[in-house]
């Protein structure tokens, strides 16, 4: 099967619905700083936009477990994803304050997982893999090295969803799906005008790629 889609960094409810329209599973706001950010008031009213079968997904960058768990509930919001990094032990305590689900995100540059990757992703609920660049936490439009990463995650235990972001566009998530396998892509700039701002036509070719690929992968099964 396909995986499920996350639209991220969405700033205007109309992309939420949009989202929700083309069937998406998850619909991602930014708290964590960067051309995309919002507040939890304007966060509110974008997910809105959105029906009630999208869970509603925060990026958090370096705020703290009483901050994040203020905007979980002011929001509110079914996923936090957390892009500073974070310690197990991190996430075990952010999981006393707030009944969402956790995804910790691990950024790599060249395929190859941090250490301790086997120990956060038992920790969370998910992992989001996506591209390293200095200075940024995402959103960058910069693809990975699927290719490693698959062979990196193929001597290890896969986490409870695996989400892959990172440079996804509709030309190449078919490939990307079908070396990494994931349960989740995660796009953001891939579907865009500009940056916050997404292309209603952009969006529906990424959701059409992935079924293609689906299709794709049922005729060879």
């Amino acid at each position: 099967m396909a995986p499920e889609v996350k639209f991220c960094g969405l700033t205007r409810p109309e992309d939420a619905r949009e989202a929700a329209r083309l069937g998406a599973a998850y619909a991602g706001v930014i708290f964590a700083g960067g051309p995309r950010l919002i507040d939890a008031e304007r966060a509110s009213l974008v997910l809105a936009g959105a029906d009630g079968a999208v869970r509603r997904v925060g990026v958090f960058a370096a705020q703290g477990v009483a901050e994040i768990a203020g905007v979980v509930s002011a929001v509110p919001l079914d996923v936090v994803q957390l892009h500073a990094a974070r310690t197990p032990q991190e996430l075990d305590e952010l999981r006393r304050h707030t009944a969402a689900e956790l995804w910790a995100v691990v950024r790599v540059g060249d395929g190859g997982l941090p250490d301790d990757f086997a120990a956060l992703a038992a920790a969370a609920d998910g992992v989001v893999i996506d591209s390293l660049v200095a200075g940024q936490l995402g959103g960058t439009g910069v693809t990975g090295d699927w290719a490693a990463l698959a062979r990196a995650l193929d001597h290890l235990t896969r986490p409870r969803r695996l989400v892959l972001a990172g440079g996804l566009r509709p030309d190449n998530v078919q490939r990307a799906v079908r070396t990494v396998a994931p349960d989740v892509v995660d796009v953001s700039s891939g579907v865009e005008v500009r940056p916050g701002v997404k292309d209603p036509d952009k969006m529906t070719a990424f959701v059409a790629a992935l079924r293609g690929a689906d299709a794709d992968q049922s005729q060879t099964a």
